[in-house]
């Protein structure tokens, strides 16, 4: 896969270092580049790379607070400095690697090597969503989800206690959705399977399920059968 690439240092010369260095790599795009800390928590949220080369002493906010400030939105992270130490603070907010500057090529190859062997390799079906909560950008991790539901142009996303809303169609998520982790189980509700407990039948024929956390969702009658087989598959799977 490619590997999205941004690079973050206050110095010019050490970000055409690295991007030098990367240039030599098979499969890797720089998306972007940053001078600070708060560009870089922008860029981050704009550009979602896989990889980030983060320096860790810059103008107002540092490497580390950047890292601290995103948190589980922090992509695989390999910090940059000329102080060692501040390697161990870099390996406690989860960084693949730490590179002391200056670092010869074997050095930085290594961490590149280390970096690529920890990134996942991408599945083709979406793995997250970005929503715009007062004003700003987050990004919502699909593995975090528990069901979609419609809400006129908007679909609303719930995760555990919260409900965030993306201005997309049912039909548009379920096309992006791996269809063996969530189901379209009626004409307004995309539910993860993994997430339901039983599937009801009401006395007037109507079918519903009710989540681990006592949610009940409508189940169409056209689609009743066909979750009924998917979640035996679910169950077979989990006893494996």
């Amino acid at each position: 896969m490619t590997l999205r690439v941004l690079v973050v240092d206050d110095e010019p010369l050490a970000r055409d270092h690295i991007i030098d260095r990367l240039a030599h790599e098979e499969d890797v795009e720089v998306v972007g580049t940053a001078d600070n800390g708060d560009d870089a928590i922008a860029e981050i949220r704009r550009l979602h790379p896989d990889l980030v080369f983060l320096d860790v002493q810059m103008p107002g906010i540092s490497g580390m607070e950047v890292a601290e400030t995103l948190g589980d939105e922090m992509p695989r992270t390999i910090f940059c400095t000329a102080f060692d130490q501040y390697a161990i603070k870099a390996f406690d907010v989860a960084a693949i690697d730490y590179l002391l500057k200056p670092f010869d090529d074997e050095r930085f190859h290594e961490a590149f090597r280390r970096a690529r062997n920890a990134i996942p390799k991408k599945s083709p079906w979406l793995q997250r969503i970005p929503v715009e909560m007062r004003g700003q950008m987050r990004v919502i991790p699909v593995e975090k989800i528990d069901y979609i539901t419609a809400s006129g142009p908007y679909a609303e996303l719930h995760a555990g206690e919260r409900t965030f809303a993306v201005r997309e169609r049912m039909r548009q998520l379920e096309d992006k959705l791996d269809p063996e982790v969530f189901m379209r189980v009626h004409r307004s509700v995309i539910v993860r399977l993994d997430r339901i407990d039983v599937l009801l039948r009401s006395a007037g024929g109507d079918y519903a399920v009710r989540l681990k956390d006592g949610t009940e969702l409508n189940v169409s009658r056209s689609r009743r059968d066909a979750l009924e087989k998917r979640l035996v598959g679910v169950a077979s799977g989990n006893s494996t």
